[in-house]
């Protein structure tokens, strides 16, 4: 045999044994990114956070207290897991207040960590909002006022310190502020907060022993992914229901992964609620997709003695590589309930829920395109300094979002309440007609949606836009808008000093 033969013959066998490793190596990544908790044993009572209970000031106002702090909790025997949370050792107590109270919300940041508390969902003046902007140090503290003005809502609180959301959230820091109204309360919905009207704060983790792992896994571009899911703290939780109607307000509190709720048996269900309130009227569905930040109120019909288990199903996020590695074929055993041999009886459902109050995209005086990749809304990065768009008090317009990258995103806007006109050009499903200020965008697609904004104007405070998988929008997938009058400039952003002890 020849020298060249035996080069020949060496180098194919090389390529071949590196080929074989590579697809080897290919083949174990992408079997090892599926996860699945199908067929967990329920084996913990479901925690439901307590109302906190405000005092009232003389002229009325609701004021709650809450403290960002560090501990420990025990999510399994014998471990005890560093948190972080408001007044406890994990999450926070929910806030309760109704249409046309007053509030105040008292901070104070015990952690070691300069840290924001953003009201999600809240329509509040921009220097209340609780963004970057708004920033309480170590040891310093905070008190955000505001009259609640929007319909009966599940809405939440969490971190949203500049490049830093992802970790604080993680940690433990979020909870529900739920709001009321005159007409919510006339209906015959379940209502009994923690017996037929129960908050599922839905999140992700990975444990390293004792210790959260806070690792993204390899070959995932949307962020941190889980491969347990926690409810209000709670791991394989169980919650026994005497009612033959139960409520479900469903909150994506995970910072990149998307939940695709059903049951484990496909039954129906009735969605009455998104992120900002109760819809039109009921519709009748066997899932519903959440993406982090994004809320969904359900009704579920239990029968004597049964158990039902809420599921995380496995779903489509764009081609076969953003829906593997980015979880998408992942399924999650969530939450079981265990119905009462006797159950107490439900009225029906109302024929008529509500009247969203949504802008009318016909009155639209602009329209804004936002293309969103991971390196930053526009082509742009997050700058702190910047104002990205000034829009007009009482004007509504049409922000059109185009992913452009093929990766999973989302958009969330601050202070407004938004309606879906289109996805990819067609009319919004059912799901997607009520009120939302968090809307999924699947990789290469496209959503269209009316913003009004009814103040009030502040040319020098800022709100925010981004992407609410928490990984992006540390990243810099986050831009700044201002509300001004007419006729009126933006100015120059006003980052007021660290708030240190007012």
């Amino acid at each position: 045999m020849s020298r060249l033969k035996r080069v020949i013959i060496i180098l194919t066998a090389v390529g071949v044994a590196f080929a074989v490793a590579v697809g080897g190596g290919f083949f174990w990544l992408y079997s090892d990114a599926r996860v699945s908790t199908v067929g967990t044993t329920f084996s913990r009572e479901l925690a439901v956070p307590p109302l906190a209970e405000p005092t009232v000031g003389p002229d009325g106002t609701k004021v709650f207290d809450l403290t960002m702090q560090a501990g420990h909790k025990e999510f399994r025997a014998g471990l005890r897991t560093p948190t972080w949370s408001f007044n406890g050792d994990y999450l926070g107590p929910t806030l309760r207040a109704a249409r046309g109270d007053k509030v105040q919300v008292r901070i104070r940041n015990s952690l070691g960590e300069t840290s924001t508390v953003h009201w999600h969902g809240m329509h509040l003046p921009a220097a209340m909002d609780g963004g970057p902007h708004q920033a309480v140090v170590p040891g310093g503290a905070w008190s955000p006022h505001w009259t609640v003005d929007q319909p009966a809502a599940s809405l939440w609180y969490h971190p949203h310190p500049h490049g830093k959301t992802e970790q604080h959230v993680r940690r433990g820091l979020a909870g529900m502020f739920l709001l009321d109204d005159e007409r919510s309360a006339r209906l015959p919905l379940p209502k009994r907060y923690g017996v037929d009207d129960l908050p599922v704060i839905v999140q992700d983790v990975r444990f390293d022993g004792a210790e959260f792992d806070h690792g993204h896994k390899l070959m995932s571009n949307s962020g941190f992914l889980g491969d347990r899911t926690l409810v209000n703290g709670t791991l394989d939780p169980y919650k026994e229901v005497g009612d033959e109607l139960v409520r479900l307000r469903l909150l994506n509190a995970s910072t990149a992964r998307v939940y695709h709720f059903g049951f484990a048996d496909d039954r129906r269900f009735s969605l009455v609620g998104s992120d900002g309130g109760l819809l039109e009227k009921a519709v009748p569905m066997d899932r519903v997709r959440l993406s982090p930040g994004e809320r969904a109120e359900i009704v579920v019909r239990m029968q004597p003695g049964e158990r039902a288990v809420l599921r995380s199903h496995p779903q489509s996020l764009g081609d076969f590589w953003q829906t593997r590695f980015n979880g998408g074929d992942d399924a999650f055993d969530v939450l079981e309930l265990r119905a009462a041999k006797t159950l107490h009886p439900s009225p029906e459902l109302p024929g008529r829920l509500g009247e969203p109050e949504l802008p009318d995209a016909g009155e639209s005086v602009r329209t804004r395109f936002f293309g969103l990749q991971r390196s930053g809304i526009n082509g742009r990065p997050m700058s702190m300094e910047r104002i990205d768009e000034t829009v007009t008090r009482g004007t509504t317009e049409t922000w059109v979002l185009s992913n452009n990258d093929g990766m999973p995103h989302n958009f969330h806007v601050h202070d407004v309440q938004f309606r879906v006109v289109e996805v990819d050009g067609r009319q919004p499903p059912p799901h997607l007609r009520g009120a939302k200020d968090t809307v999924f965008v699947p990789g290469n697609g496209s959503v269209r949606i009316a913003v009004r904004f009814t103040g009030p104007a502040d040319p020098d405070t800022p709100y925010m836009y981004h992407c609410h998988l928490l990984y992006h929008e540390d990243e810099g997938m986050m831009g700044q808008f201002v509300v001004v009058e007419k006729g009126q400039r933006a100015g120059e952003v006003r980052t007021p000093p660290s708030h240190a002890g007012h």
